[in-house]
């Protein structure tokens, strides 16, 4: 654990490595619980897979949630309201009339208590308190991040406790580029076991039903180089700007993507039914020094307060919501 500087009301700000030296490593801060470094061995050169910041301000700057860790809502809640047991809620709009991965701050920019000792170089386990109220939702929220390192898998395991009825949604936001940020994010391969994606309307909304990939510029499931087509080519691509869509995983996947480029490939998995494919396309307009990377977040489905047909998104007192996410390394099959 070493210091990473300090927020201007005066709390200092950590970060903390785990791993072995000679398999996988990372290196979370307790501001946001961002996932700041993930690094591997290849060929014998330690390489890093995440896009990453040198210094704490341009975290504390940062509205493109570069390796944090996003709630209490991930993802978009159409026109930042919901109704909930016959009360509607207002949350924050920070993304036009929508609300975005918890709003103005949400949890990506909260300071995270450690809760327990590294253990063995390898376990940490984060905590957060958001208060009754907080960018305008129900409930008091206990929030935890236990992430565990091993040789070439990180395992991250995402809690949620509440006084009060409220949605939740966490997941983590890193941009990855596994031949390293300099080289174009577009050059790796995809593969994600899903028939079926979510449509988008203006504002990248779901539009509430599910359309297959078959035949589209959507269908990864084989894996294939992950850059879209000119985007004027499809009406879904139009909106986003390229890929910025929720696939809903097939019952039967075995992952929740696989993301892989010449001398490495990363298997993700996760629990929630959808994962998040963001190609990075506006990225450079925000940070055009970082790099390039490409967002996958396995996580439940977006607007899910407002869409009855989804899995439900509601976490209600005496119950715990729990998610997992799984970054397994390995050298390609030749």
């Amino acid at each position: 654990m070493r210091s990473f500087g300090m927020l201007a009301d005066g709390r200092g700000v950590e970060a903390i490595a785990l791993g072995e030296p000679d398999g996988l490593q990372i290196e979370v801060l307790t501001y946001g619980a961002i996932l700041r470094r993930l690094t591997y061995p290849v060929n014998g050169v330690r390489r890093d897979l995440i896009l990453f910041f040198d210094d704490l301000d341009s975290y504390v700057r940062d509205r493109a949630y570069v390796g944090s860790l996003v709630g209490r809502f991930g993802n978009r809640i159409a026109d930042s309201r919901f109704t909930l047991d016959g009360r509607t809620h207002t949350v924050s709009a920070n993304e036009g009339a929508n609300h975005l991965h918890g709003g103005h701050l949400g949890f990506g920019k909260r300071l995270w208590r450690v809760l327990s000792p590294i253990e063995h170089g390898s376990r940490i386990v984060l905590g957060l308190t958001s208060p009754d109220g907080e960018e305008g939702y129900p409930g008091e929220v206990e929030a935890t991040a236990e992430l565990d390192v091993r040789p070439d898998r990180v395992a991250i395991t995402l809690t949620a406790r509440t006084t009060a009825p409220t949605p939740v949604n966490l997941t983590y936001h890193p941009y990855f580029n596994l031949a390293g940020a300099q080289v174009p994010a577009a050059n790796q391969n995809l593969r994600i076991p899903a028939s079926h994606y979510l449509p988008v309307k203006p504002g990248l909304i779901p539009t509430g039903k599910a359309a297959a990939v078959s035949g589209t510029t959507f269908d990864f499931r084989r894996a294939r180089r992950l850059d879209p087509p000119a985007i004027e080519s499809d009406a879904q691509l139009a909106l986003a700007g390229g890929y910025d869509h929720c696939w809903v995983l097939d019952d039967d996947a075995d992952c929740a993507c696989e993301l892989s480029c010449r001398d490495l490939v990363l298997t993700m998995r996760g629990s929630g039914p959808g994962l998040q494919f963001y190609n990075g396309q506006f990225l450079s307009k925000t940070h055009p020094s970082l790099g390039s990377g490409v967002i996958l977040e396995p996580q439940g489905l977006p607007n899910a307060p407002n869409e009855p047909d989804f899995p439900t998104s509601i976490l209600r007192p005496g119950e715990t919501w729990r998610a997992t996410i799984e970054y397994e390394l390995r050298a390609p099959q030749r």
